[in-house]
Formats: C-alpha cells, sequence, structure tokens
C-alpha cells in the first residue's frame, strides 16, 4: 500500500493508524499547492478530487477520506481491535466522536488555514472552536481515550486535529484533560514513529 499525505496534514490519523495496524506500506508526499508528486508527476492523475490522505491498496483501489481509510484499516487487523466489531455499540460510538471530529472540528479550522478568510472573521471562528474544545476536554474526565477503553482510530484523528490548536493560537488554557490527553496519545510508539517520519516533534 502507498500513502499519499502531507506532513502535520490530516493524512497524520491514517498515517498513524497504519502503523499501528503493523501493515507494511509506503509513503509519497504531496505538494497540495502545485498539486505534483515528489518526482514532479501530476497528483489528479492519481487522485482526481487532489486531496490528501490517499491510500492506494495493492490491487490499485484507491480509497480516500480520512475517517474511510482509517475504517478500512482497522476492519482489516480486528485484531488490533482499532475499531469494535459491527453491531457493537462502542463501534457506533466511535463512529459518533469520527464524525464529530470530521465535521465540527477539522473542518473548523479551515478557515484559519485560507488566506483569503477576513481577518475579523477569525477570532469568530477561533471562538467557535474553543467552545467546541471545552466538550472535548469535559468528555475526557476520567477517561483515558476518547470513545471508551481502548484507544481507537477516533483518537489518531482527535490527536492529528487538535495539534492544530496551537498553531492557530487557539485559547487553550485549563484544558488539563486535553493536555494530559495529547501526552499519551504521543506516547504510543506508533504516533512516535509516524512524527519522526513525517518530520514533527511531539509538541
Amino acid at each position: 500500500m502507498k500513502l499519499y499525505y502531507k506532513a502535520g496534514a490530516c493524512s497524520l490519523a491514517p498515517h498513524i493508524i497504519l502503523r499501528e495496524s503493523g501493515r507494511d506500506f509506503t509513503m509519497e508526499s504531496v505538494d497540495l499547492m502545485q498539486k505534483k508528486l515528489e518526482n514532479g508527476d501530476d497528483y489528479f492523475a492519481i487522485a482526481p478530487k487532489g486531496q490528501i490522505p490517499a491510500l492506494l491498496l495493492d490491487d490499485n483501489t484507491l480509497v480516500t477520506e480520512a475517517v474511510v481509510i482509517m475504517q478500512y484499516l482497522a476492519d482489516a487487523v480486528p485484531d488490533r481491535q482499532l475499531l469494535a466489531p459491527v453491531g457493537s455499540i462502542n463501534r457506533y460510538k466511535t463512529l459518533e466522536w469520527l464524525n464529530f471530529i470530521a465535521t465540527e472540528l477539522h473542518k473548523g479550522f479551515t478557515p484559519l488555514f485560507r488566506p483569503d478568510t477576513p481577518e475579523d472573521f477569525k477570532p469568530v471562528v477561533r471562538g467557535l472552536l474553543e467552545k467546541k474544545l471545552q466538550y472535548v476536554n469535559t468528555s475526557l474526565e476520567g477517561n483515558e481515550w476518547i470513545s471508551g477503553q481502548r484507544f481507537t482510530i477516533a483518537d489518531a484523528y482527535l490527536y492529528n486535529v487538535l495539534r492544530w490548536a496551537h498553531a492557530v493560537k487557539l485559547q487553550m488554557a485549563g484544558l488539563q484533560n486535553i493536555e494530559a490527553y495529547m501526552a499519551r496519545v504521543a506516547a504510543r510508539p506508533a504516533v512516535v514513529a509516524a512524527l519522526a517520519a513525517e518530520g514533527l516533534s511531539a509538541a
């Protein structure tokens, strides 16, 4: 398998899960501004959406969208327990968190990364995100992981997105549960390896 990624972007979550899964894979960095691969080839020729992540399977099937890639990987290695079995309420609680992270957090950050977002709108965006982070912080009270007693694909995605909070200067003071959670996730060997491979620090 080959993962198409950009360092520190939303492709970090499936990158972590690939390492948690123990499966063999390669990686190729994508220049999202130019839509070019490392060798200069047109990324649209691989992934018509032009977005990352994308996972090219051994049979040349392309899977896109981070939450779908992670579900595919987790279901392929059920012994790793990265996603509970079909029919289990724990599975749907994890999927509930995945959807919240994707729609309320991940997309909530997008205006702060766009150069054409008006400066006077950014404080509104930050305020909305900070309220949602309060919810995450409360949800982590007394819980090691976000959707139960085990590390799941939701944790990889949440960790990925929460890494952006400091970069866009969100107010994180008082969110001790998130702070402790981030340290727990960052200590996992698969996360350490993924960060190193992308040239990122744990902070």
